[in-house]
């Protein structure tokens, strides 16, 4: 005789509902906090670096900026919370070139522990210091140049590609080609508003060593520094300062060129060891502002940084193109000057 097996259901008490209900929000809760604890990171130490890393991430990963807005790169420091973060990022981008001379250390420290680091400055071209105390030493100050700054933009796509888990490429890919054409179009424009500096009129000085790419790019003659060096952490002797006067007078310097972080007396000293009529202007140079402040973004800082040179240095200002009264712009067309 052949028997049957019949499996018996049995009913689900209460105790047993809410047994199983409980595990499951357990387990929900867990995957919540791993998906959580496991969120892509991308530490970035500088604030210009920062802004150019948000424009092509978007929203694809979180982007921690160490350096304060305002702060100096040379000298900027990180607090213990900070440090940390350094070994739980996914990427970290830094200039390198020797900037960040504070920060360098937890950044070599991440990568010997397995983190991808990408150090901007070295993919860019970098040009070499011509003179004073950093003859020969790689010049990092690369984005006072926007066509270098395109590069930098490319090589943090693609490492953000290679690098931090879960992002998608394509939108990654479609953020930083946005933002290449935003650069191309900030690199016209600069272009186009240094032709009106007079050639006689090209001459820069500056507190630092800091825009041997922007001379380079449009074709500047950088006189001297105030502070002759690449590093707002060395000081400039008595002697250092009467040549500059000397080159200042003999090139006919109209003016000199003061980062806005940093104080402007040794600007106005020299002034003062001058016979010229010199005016000592602000510059972000090295660090953006906060919103509000004048440079809150890359392309707002470059774009107030040529309209100061060129208006220190004599171009005349440009005309808008007039617009008859009756004429109103449709909606929507409206676009920012580069």
């Amino acid at each position: 005789m052949t028997h049957h097996t019949e499996a018996r259901s049995h009913p689900l008490t209460p105790a047993t509902v809410l047994a199983l209900v409980s595990a499951l929000l357990l387990g929900l809760t867990a995957c919540a906090t791993a998906t959580d604890g496991e969120r892509s990171s991308v530490v970035v130490t500088t604030n210009i670096l920062g802004d150019i890393t948000r424009e092509i991430v978007g929203d694809q990963a979180e982007v921690t900026v160490l350096m304060k807005p305002g702060a100096d790169p040379h000298s900027f420091g990180v607090s213990a919370p900070q440090a940390a973060r350094f070994e739980q990022a996914d990427l970290i981008v830094h200039n390198g070139l020797g900037l960040e001379e504070n920060v360098l250390r937890h950044v070599e420290a991440a990568r010997e522990s397995g983190v991808a680091t990408l150090a901007v400055g070295e993919g860019v071209d970098p040009l070499p210091y011509a003179s004073d105390d950093m003859a020969g030493r790689p010049d990092p100050h690369f984005w006072t140049d926007p066509t270098r700054v395109r590069t930098a933009a490319r090589l943090i796509a693609d490492q953000l590609v290679e690098h931090v888990d879960g992002v998608d490429a394509s939108t990654v890919r479609a953020n930083a080609a946005r933002y290449d054409t935003r650069l191309a179009d900030l690199a016209h424009w600069m272009s186009s508003r240094f032709a009106a500096i007079p050639a006689n009129k090209r001459n820069l000085v500056t507190n630092h060593h800091v825009f041997g790419y922007l001379a380079q790019r449009f074709g500047f003659h950088v006189i001297g520094a105030v502070i002759p060096s690449g590093t707002t952490l060395a000081s400039p002797s008595a002697s250092d300062l009467t040549s500059l006067a000397t080159a200042i007078e003999k090139a006919g310097v109209t003016a000199i060129f003061a980062d806005s972080s940093q104080p402007d007396r040794l600007a106005q000293v020299l002034k003062r060891e001058s016979d010229v009529d010199v005016r000592v202007l602000p510059l972000f140079s090295e660090s953006l502002t906060e919103r509000g402040k004048g440079a809150a973004t890359y392309l707002e800082m470059m774009r107030a940084n040529t309209a100061a040179i060129a208006d220190g240095l004599g171009a005349p200002t440009p005309t808008p193109t007039p617009t008859p009264s009756t004429a109103r712009p449709m909606a929507g067309t409206e676009r920012e000057t580069p």
